[in-house]
């Protein structure tokens, strides 16, 4: 718990770093004072995707009002906790959901919609660059996005003077500068890990591709600049703190760090930017990130390159399809017990079903639980139908039906993990965050199972992200010569707390048997795909 005294005195002073994250379903901003690790005011904003058109989207109309709406809640909180609202902020990092589409054109209007990396629409675009990089381009990678609008010669193509993810877009609306981290930079193209820059031989193998399909379409002209952590990215303009906050209270200044994406915020919020270091988020997607000692053996499928927002090599496992279903499936219950007369908070209707999982049977009883309301590559699905299937002689209890809905959660992850298993990439910790991991010792003990190696959560876990970006924030702010994993082992994580569960041999047993039936009923998501249009 922050210092009220300490806390009061840092917001007084405008000594703090202000973290903003646009997750997917919520933007969150989180406010941290001298000690790096102790949050000392939140704002949060509930928000959802739409299907516009068969493209899941996000207005920018909706990306500023949920960002007053946060920031107004934040400074509140401040108000209410420490008795005063911040103005000013020494340093501000802003974070999001990586990948997409954000094109705009020479006058910086926006050409189509917002596309997120939700969409499987690019798969002729990304099979293309992966044969032609002999690097794997995932679908939901900003250059797919840019080589499918090119493959299907959409007309605002001759037009687009600038590419940016959501984390760099409202960066740019804060400062004027169009810039992104080198860890959001990587899912947009390949990067080098010696120069931590866009990879310049494949940039020119691509504008040669496209030189008849878009004449004068020139990829480095369209790219943001790359910066690593602890450069400082601009400062909070006029302009941008009017956005921030309407009333006109926060002051320009602050020192922005480059914009980054919830993978590399995910990594800063559990100390895993170190090589044999990996980490584990959840929410509405699930992804794992592998920092690496070396280059993989072969290209895989399975398998993203990003880097950490220090620019080492990271092997990622991204499934687009997290804990949404399982959520859905939480407020159903919810609903129940509303109609029954006995109403109970989220977090109550979390903790009771969670805990009932662990009373399920290690394979979940016969039990399967698809959670694809989306297209899911690793499974070979270009399009979700979220499922539950049980034999006819399974044992449908409330605890197998639990646990076979978070061994669904952790499920493609494991699908994928076994890919970089085989290649021989080594662990020393996995770190674990998001909300799912709140009720504690449950679903901690089924990623252990799933994944097989030790899951460790720190005490800052819950503020996740938008910590993360807050903390890379003072990073670049602060006038230091440490590397990023040194200085944030001696700054934020020196006395920090760590629960680690251990992989318990019935549980891994159990998953591994419930993996193999899911594997063989991917058939069954695959039809449902088909008859249900």
């Amino acid at each position: 718990m922050a210092d009220p005294t300490a806390a009061a005195e840092a917001i007084r002073a405008g000594r703090t770093s202000l973290g903003i994250e646009l997750g997917s379903t919520r933007i969150k901003i989180c406010l941290i004072g001298d000690d790096l690790g102790t949050v000392i005011a939140v704002g949060s904003h509930e928000w959802e995707n739409q299907l516009v058109d068969r493209l899941w989207t996000y207005s920018l109309d909706d990306v500023w009002s949920g960002i007053r709406s946060a920031y107004s809640a934040l400074a509140e909180d401040a108000r209410e906790q420490h008795g005063l609202r911040p103005v000013s902020f020494s340093a501000i990092g802003v974070s999001a959901m990586m990948h997409g589409y954000l094109a705009f054109d020479a006058a910086d209007e926006l050409l189509v919609p917002f596309r997120t990396w939700r969409n499987t629409n690019t798969g002729p675009a990304a099979a293309e660059l992966t044969e032609l990089f002999g690097v794997n381009i995932p679908l939901r990678w900003s250059i797919a996005h840019l080589h499918q609008a090119v493959l299907d010669a959409e007309p605002h193509v001759p037009q687009i003077a600038f590419l940016t993810t959501l984390a760099g877009y409202v960066h740019w609306r804060l400062t004027g500068r169009k810039v992104l981290g080198v860890g959001d930079a990587s899912g947009m193209f390949p990067i080098d890990s010696t120069t931590k820059d866009y990879d310049t031989a494949l940039v020119f193998r691509y504008d040669a591709l496209v030189a008849e399909r878009a004449p004068g379409l020139r990829l480095s002209d369209l790219l943001p600049e790359v910066l690593v952590a602890g450069q400082a990215a601009g400062q909070l303009t006029t302009e941008g703190a009017a956005l921030l906050d309407p009333t006109g209270a926060l002051k320009p200044g602050a020192i922005l760090a480059p914009p980054e994406g919830d993978a590399g915020t995910g990594m800063v919020a559990t100390l895993s930017v170190a090589p044999r270091t990996g980490n584990v988020s959840a929410g509405t997607s699930i992804f794992a990130m592998l920092v690496l000692e070396g280059p993989l053996a072969g290209l895989h499928h399975e398998i993203d390159m990003v880097t950490t927002p220090a620019g080492d090599p990271v092997a990622m496992v991204h499934c687009n399809n997290g804990a949404s279903e399982l959520g859905a499936w939480v407020s159903l219950f919810s609903q129940f017990a509303a109609a029954a007369g006995l109403p109970a908070s989220s977090d109550a209707v979390f903790t009771t079903l969670f805990s009932e999982a662990l009373a399920g049977a290690p394979d979940a009883g016969g039990l399967l639980a698809y959670n694809q309301l989306s297209g899911e590559p690793i499974a070979g699905l270009d399009e979700g139908r979220p499922l539950v299937v049980r034999t006819p002689d399974s044992a449908f209890t409330l605890g197998n039906f639990m646990r076979a809905q978070l061994y669904g959660v952790f499920a493609t992850l494991a699908l994928g993990m076994k890919v970089l298993t085989d290649e021989g990439v080594s662990l020393d910790q996995m770190f674990a965050h998001g909300g799912l991991f709140r009720t504690a010792g449950v679903a901690q003990r089924f990623l252990a199972a799933a994944i097989g190696a030790p899951v460790s959560l720190a005490d800052t876990a819950s503020e996740g992200g938008a910590w993360g970006i807050a903390v890379l924030a003072a990073y670049a702010a602060d006038d230091t010569e440490l590397d990023l994993d040194a200085w944030l082992r001696s700054r934020v994580f020196a006395g920090a707390q760590f629960a680690t569960v251990q992989p318990d041999a019935t549980d891994v047993a159990g998953f591994a048997a419930y993996l193999e039936q899911y594997r063989a009923g991917l058939a069954i998501e695959q039809s449902a795909v088909t008859a249900l249009p």
